[in-house]
């Protein structure tokens, strides 16, 4: 049986999460694909400030429930994968990372909701 992401360990994914993406352009070499890296900080910056918002022990101001952040971050999946699929992206780099975000919003948001659930 599938129990989920508890609210407390959810934010080892954002830790990882949220600095990997805001510097993948560089790492992974794609900075010239302008719309891919953008999307990446605007991700990054987003989960950062939603983050921020939940009410979790590492929310600074208790806006969101955990659940809700959760559904954005299956948004922001779904967002990643349309864009990996939709955008011009010739860069096959910027594309993998785009798939990476989309798959990994989808994963995590899905098993922290799921976590929303059992976890009252």
């Amino acid at each position: 049986m599938i129990t989920g992401i508890p609210k407390n360990y959810h934010i080892i994914a954002d830790i990882g999460y949220i600095p990997l993406v805001w510097m993948a352009p560089k790492l992974f070499r794609f900075e010239e694909e302008k719309t891919a890296a953008t999307l990446c900080q605007l991700s990054s910056a987003a989960d950062v400030a939603y983050s921020l918002i939940t009410d979790a022990p590492w929310g600074a101001v208790k806006l969101i429930s955990y659940k809700t952040h959760a559904l954005i971050d299956v948004a922001q999946g779904v967002v990643a994968l349309t864009a990996s699929l939709a955008l011009p992206v010739r860069n096959k780099r910027a594309r993998n990372t785009l798939l990476a975000m989309g798959v990994t919003g989808l994963v995590v948001g899905t098993l922290s909701w799921i976590g929303s659930k059992r976890n009252k």
